[in-house]
């Protein structure tokens, strides 16, 4: 199995004919992404093949402070690029790095409590990762959510407004769609476990000779997690990001 699953240099070459296959595509289309794709496949390379020697170094080194800086780096890549996803929203920097350290500071500790894992770099930079990537997605999701609502609604908002309805009350509609947008991926995903997708941890435990039965598990407690912390993050980040659509009269400012 193990040589079966080896890729060598020139399979590696070869296989950026599908990145070159979604640049054509792009520029056929004119979608204006085929500098954006070719930018993201080199950086993928590199960031993995530095990542993957420093990850080794880590779990070698095995020391308590440097994982948890491994964790803080982790958590503040994800937040600056929710950041930027946010389209100008005041603040979406804090905003962002709050919400998913809220929400990776929760999951952890509940993980670690409850036996799941362990304090170790090799458990927790891993999950650290999956735990900030999909915060990181949820939140972006959500920042779009709201600037297109309350562009859409402004009328809206302004009636509910003008009738005596404070800030919060005037956007809870627009509140609870955003949450709902960034949590849509991972209940989606989470429903189609199994049936549409097979997930990665799980067969790659079942590939290194890991129990299916335990593999099961681990991607249970895996696809819970991702649920729980993209719950956390869309909602912290609706419940503070809707303020800034607002100045200090409580005005609407889009």
């Amino acid at each position: 199995m193990n040589a079966n699953m080896e890729i060598n240099n020139f399979s590696l070459f070869l296989s950026t004919g599908l990145l070159i296959i979604a640049i054509l595509i792009a520029y056929k289309e004119k979608l204006g992404l085929g500098n954006d794709i070719f930018i993201a496949g080199i950086r993928a390379v590199i960031q993995l093949f530095i990542i993957g020697y420093v990850l080794s170094y880590v779990i070698q080194l095995d020391n308590v402070l440097v994982t948890l800086a491994m964790v803080l780096f982790i958590v503040f890549n994800a937040g600056f690029n929710a950041h930027q996803r946010s389209d100008g929203i005041p603040h979406s920097l804090t905003i962002s790095l709050f919400s998913i350290s809220i929400g990776t500071a929760v999951t952890l500790v509940l993980l670690v409590v409850s036996g799941a894992i362990e304090w170790l770099p090799s458990q927790i930079v891993p999950i650290t990762g999956m735990i900030a990537s999909n915060a990181m997605v949820a939140i972006g999701l959500t920042f779009q959510s709201l600037n297109s609502k309350f562009a859409d609604q402004r009328q809206q908002v302004l009636e509910k407004l003008s009738l005596g309805a404070n800030e919060k009350q005037a956007s809870m509609s627009i509140i609870r769609a955003s949450v709902k947008t960034g949590m849509s991926p991972s209940i989606d995903s989470t429903k189609t476990v199994g049936l549409v997708s097979l997930p990665g941890m799980m067969s790659g435990l079942i590939f290194a000779g890991v129990e299916p039965t335990e593999a099961i598990r681990y991607q249970i407690v895996v696809m819970f997690m991702i649920i729980a912390v993209t719950s956390i993050a869309s909602f912290s980040a609706s419940y503070l990001a809707y303020r800034q659509f607002y100045n200090e009269q409580k005005q609407l400012t889009l």
